[in-house]
Protein backbone atom coordinates (compact mmCIF):
# COMPACT_ATOMS: atom_id res chain seq x y z
CA UNK A 1 0.00 0.00 0.00
CA UNK A 2 1.10 3.21 -0.82
CA UNK A 3 1.86 5.45 2.34
CA UNK A 4 0.99 8.93 0.72
CA UNK A 5 -1.89 6.87 -1.59
CA UNK A 6 -3.68 5.69 1.98
CA UNK A 7 -3.57 8.73 3.43
CA UNK A 8 -7.04 10.40 4.17
CA UNK A 9 -8.03 14.14 2.58
CA UNK A 10 -9.83 16.35 4.72
CA UNK A 11 -12.06 18.52 3.09
CA UNK A 12 -12.09 22.19 4.42
CA UNK A 13 -15.63 24.05 4.99
CA UNK A 14 -16.74 25.89 1.56
CA UNK A 15 -14.75 23.59 -0.56
CA UNK A 16 -17.18 21.29 -2.52
CA UNK A 17 -16.50 18.55 -4.37
CA UNK A 18 -18.04 16.93 -6.90
CA UNK A 19 -16.94 12.89 -8.68
CA UNK A 20 -18.85 11.93 -11.86
CA UNK A 21 -16.63 9.24 -12.80
CA UNK A 22 -13.61 9.73 -11.65
CA UNK A 23 -14.56 13.42 -13.40
CA UNK A 24 -13.39 15.48 -10.21
CA UNK A 25 -14.10 18.82 -9.76
CA UNK A 26 -13.24 21.30 -7.00
CA UNK A 27 -15.17 24.44 -5.64
CA UNK A 28 -13.92 26.73 -3.44
CA UNK A 29 -13.29 30.43 -2.27
CA UNK A 30 -10.50 30.89 -5.10
CA UNK A 31 -12.21 29.15 -7.80
CA UNK A 32 -12.76 25.89 -9.36
CA UNK A 33 -10.74 23.39 -10.96
CA UNK A 34 -12.04 19.88 -12.70
CA UNK A 35 -9.47 17.49 -13.84
CA UNK A 36 -10.38 13.56 -14.90
CA UNK A 37 -8.91 10.78 -13.09
CA UNK A 38 -7.98 7.30 -14.17
CA UNK A 39 -11.19 5.46 -14.17
CA UNK A 40 -8.98 2.11 -12.42
CA UNK A 41 -8.29 4.04 -9.15
CA UNK A 42 -11.43 4.48 -6.94
CA UNK A 43 -11.96 8.42 -5.08
CA UNK A 44 -14.65 8.09 -2.82
CA UNK A 45 -16.41 11.45 -0.84
CA UNK A 46 -17.69 11.06 2.66
CA UNK A 47 -17.88 13.17 5.28
CA UNK A 48 -15.23 15.81 4.26
CA UNK A 49 -13.53 12.94 3.63
CA UNK A 50 -11.66 11.78 0.10
CA UNK A 51 -9.81 8.23 0.26
CA UNK A 52 -8.05 6.91 -3.21
CA UNK A 53 -8.44 3.12 -3.30
CA UNK A 54 -6.45 0.65 -5.52
CA UNK A 55 -8.11 -2.20 -7.34
CA UNK A 56 -5.17 -4.42 -6.80
CA UNK A 57 -1.19 -3.93 -6.70
CA UNK A 58 -0.39 -4.15 -10.15
CA UNK A 59 2.54 -1.66 -10.94
CA UNK A 60 0.42 0.50 -12.89
CA UNK A 61 -1.94 0.99 -9.99
CA UNK A 62 0.47 1.04 -7.54
CA UNK A 63 1.89 3.86 -8.98
CA UNK A 64 -1.07 5.74 -9.97
CA UNK A 65 -2.11 5.47 -6.35
CA UNK A 66 0.18 8.11 -4.71
CA UNK A 67 -0.01 10.40 -7.33
CA UNK A 68 -4.23 10.66 -7.71
CA UNK A 69 -3.69 11.11 -4.27
CA UNK A 70 -0.84 14.30 -4.24
CA UNK A 71 -2.81 15.96 -7.04
CA UNK A 72 -6.39 15.83 -5.46
CA UNK A 73 -4.91 17.01 -2.27
CA UNK A 74 -3.30 19.96 -4.47
CA UNK A 75 -6.51 20.99 -6.20
CA UNK A 76 -8.01 21.23 -2.41
CA UNK A 77 -4.79 23.34 -0.96
CA UNK A 78 -5.32 25.27 -4.31
CA UNK A 79 -8.44 26.63 -4.15
CA UNK A 80 -8.51 27.17 -0.52
CA UNK A 81 -5.34 29.26 -0.48
CA UNK A 82 -3.86 28.92 -3.65
CA UNK A 83 -0.36 28.52 -4.80
CA UNK A 84 2.62 31.26 -5.58
CA UNK A 85 6.15 31.33 -6.52
CA UNK A 86 8.49 34.53 -5.84
CA UNK A 87 11.13 35.30 -8.35
CA UNK A 88 14.19 37.69 -7.84
CA UNK A 89 16.12 39.39 -10.55
CA UNK A 90 19.64 39.92 -10.22
CA UNK A 91 21.67 42.08 -12.30
CA UNK A 92 22.40 45.47 -13.16
CA UNK A 93 19.57 47.31 -15.25
CA UNK A 94 17.34 44.22 -14.93
CA UNK A 95 14.42 45.20 -13.38
CA UNK A 96 10.37 44.47 -13.77
CA UNK A 97 7.11 47.53 -13.68
CA UNK A 98 3.67 46.00 -13.84
CA UNK A 99 1.18 48.13 -15.86
CA UNK A 100 -2.28 47.24 -16.06
CA UNK A 101 -2.45 43.37 -16.48
CA UNK A 102 1.49 43.42 -18.34
CA UNK A 103 4.43 42.77 -16.72
CA UNK A 104 7.59 44.27 -18.47
CA UNK A 105 10.98 43.38 -17.35
CA UNK A 106 14.23 44.75 -18.64
CA UNK A 107 16.78 42.01 -18.78
CA UNK A 108 19.50 43.35 -21.19
CA UNK A 109 18.08 42.23 -24.15
CA UNK A 110 17.88 44.76 -27.10
CA UNK A 111 13.92 44.48 -26.21
CA UNK A 112 11.81 44.64 -23.02
CA UNK A 113 10.09 40.93 -22.45
CA UNK A 114 6.45 41.19 -21.51
CA UNK A 115 3.99 39.01 -19.59
CA UNK A 116 0.51 39.09 -19.57
CA UNK A 117 -1.98 38.22 -16.36
CA UNK A 118 -4.31 35.25 -17.34
CA UNK A 119 -7.28 33.80 -15.95
CA UNK A 120 -5.41 31.50 -13.98
CA UNK A 121 -2.19 33.12 -13.15
CA UNK A 122 -2.00 36.71 -11.81
CA UNK A 123 1.44 38.39 -11.85
CA UNK A 124 2.31 40.77 -9.18
CA UNK A 125 5.73 43.27 -9.11
CA UNK A 126 5.77 44.31 -5.13
CA UNK A 127 9.89 45.71 -5.72
CA UNK A 128 11.43 45.98 -9.04
CA UNK A 129 13.29 43.46 -8.44
CA UNK A 130 11.03 40.52 -7.38
CA UNK A 131 8.05 38.82 -9.40
CA UNK A 132 5.28 36.82 -7.67
CA UNK A 133 3.43 34.68 -9.38
CA UNK A 134 0.02 33.21 -8.25
CA UNK A 135 -2.85 31.23 -8.95
CA UNK A 136 -5.21 28.09 -7.91
CA UNK A 137 -3.32 25.40 -10.08
CA UNK A 138 -0.42 24.22 -8.72
CA UNK A 139 1.19 22.89 -11.93
CA UNK A 140 -0.02 26.10 -13.85
CA UNK A 141 2.02 28.45 -11.10
CA UNK A 142 4.94 26.72 -11.54
CA UNK A 143 5.07 26.17 -15.51
CA UNK A 144 4.19 30.31 -15.52
CA UNK A 145 6.81 31.27 -13.38
CA UNK A 146 9.40 28.24 -15.17
CA UNK A 147 8.60 30.41 -18.31
CA UNK A 148 9.30 33.84 -17.24
CA UNK A 149 12.98 32.22 -15.33
CA UNK A 150 13.83 30.54 -18.74
CA UNK A 151 14.13 34.21 -20.60
CA UNK A 152 17.12 34.56 -18.35
CA UNK A 153 18.45 31.87 -15.77
CA UNK A 154 21.21 32.75 -13.01
CA UNK A 155 25.12 32.52 -14.68
CA UNK A 156 27.29 30.83 -12.44
CA UNK A 157 29.85 33.31 -12.36
CA UNK A 158 28.01 36.95 -11.39
CA UNK A 159 24.65 35.66 -10.56
CA UNK A 160 23.22 37.82 -13.28
CA UNK A 161 19.55 36.27 -14.47
CA UNK A 162 16.35 35.39 -12.90
CA UNK A 163 16.10 32.97 -9.79
CA UNK A 164 13.17 31.41 -7.48
CA UNK A 165 13.50 32.89 -3.98
CA UNK A 166 15.53 30.83 -2.06
CA UNK A 167 17.44 29.12 -5.39
CA UNK A 168 20.92 28.92 -4.05
CA UNK A 169 23.33 29.53 -7.60
CA UNK A 170 26.55 27.42 -7.25
CA UNK A 171 29.39 30.33 -8.50
CA UNK A 172 32.22 29.56 -10.27
CA UNK A 173 35.54 31.66 -9.85
CA UNK A 174 36.05 33.90 -12.79
CA UNK A 175 38.96 33.39 -15.27
CA UNK A 176 42.63 32.97 -13.73
CA UNK A 177 45.51 35.42 -13.78
CA UNK A 178 48.97 35.09 -15.91
CA UNK A 179 50.61 32.09 -14.53
CA UNK A 180 54.06 31.72 -13.55
CA UNK A 181 56.49 31.26 -15.43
Amino acid sequence: MSRIGKMPISVPAGVEIKNENNLLTVKGPKGELTRQFNTALGIEVENGVITVTRPNDEKKNRSLHGLTRTLIANMVEGVTNGYSKTLEIEGVGYRAAKSGNKVTINLGFSHPVIFEDTDAIKLEVPQPNRIVVTGIDKQAVGQYAAEIREKRPPEPYKGKGIRYAGEVIIRKEGKAGKGKK
